[in-house]
């Protein structure tokens, strides 16, 4: 099993890959009752950053009881107050098994690319903010070429790369979530024999 993949946002059902990922790596974490937390980072005010509170947008209606999104356009989750939100994480929170999702700037032939790796993200790197590593498994999506003047090109980062990332990368998630449901509502549910059984003695 890979640590880390690169996935296309722009190829046709990409996110398979990303759903496919996320349940081969963190199916036990649910089926252990360990709560997952995704952390979708960034601000809605930098086109190139805006790619965290995207996909917490786009989850923000997920239900599911062990499964939490903190992040969204509304509320979203940045250098300001990332250190205050792990803080309090962690207080209302057992041993949360945590995944970190931001943009990110790189090589122009990954600009579009997701990249999943099992090690945490760095927030704030491309422009210079000083902050904790964040996660177990961190989802980055390279929105822009990397170099220099990082803060000018995240400002100037097409909206079309962000949005195509971000409905990719949400919609793997929300595949994730549907898959894991369906199989603990299978496991959890009486099997017809038990019915019967428990209704013989009626």
């Amino acid at each position: 099993m890979n640590d880390i993949i690169k996935v296309d946002s722009l190829l046709p059902n990409s996110y398979v890959e990303i759903k496919d990922y996320l349940y081969n790596n963190l199916k036990d974490i649910v089926f252990s009752n360990r709560d997952i937390i995704f952390i979708c980072i960034g601000t809605d005010r930098c086109t190139g950053d805006s790619l965290g509170p995207l996909v917490g947008y786009k989850l923000k209606n997920i239900s599911q009881n062990k499964i939490h999104i903190y992040g969204s356009l509304e509320n979203p989750v940045h250098s300001k107050n990332i250190t205050n939100i792990i803080n309090k994480i962690n207080c209302n929170f057992n041993n949360p098994y945590i995944v970190a999702i931001d943009s990110c700037l790189g090589k122009i032939n990954n600009i579009g690319k997701v990249f999943i790796d099992k090690k945490p993200l760095y927030p704030g790197l491309a422009v210079n903010k000083n902050l904790p590593p964040i996660g177990d498994l961190s989802i980055t999506g390279i929105v822009n070429i990397g170099g220099s003047f990082e803060f000018i090109v995240l400002q100037n980062t097409r909206l079309y790369t962000v949005i195509t990332l971000a409905d990719c990368i949400s919609k793997g998630i929300n595949h994730f979530i549907l898959k894991v449901s369906r199989e603990m509502e299978y496991i959890n549910k009486p099997s017809k024999i038990n019915y019967l059984q428990k209704n013989k003695s009626l």
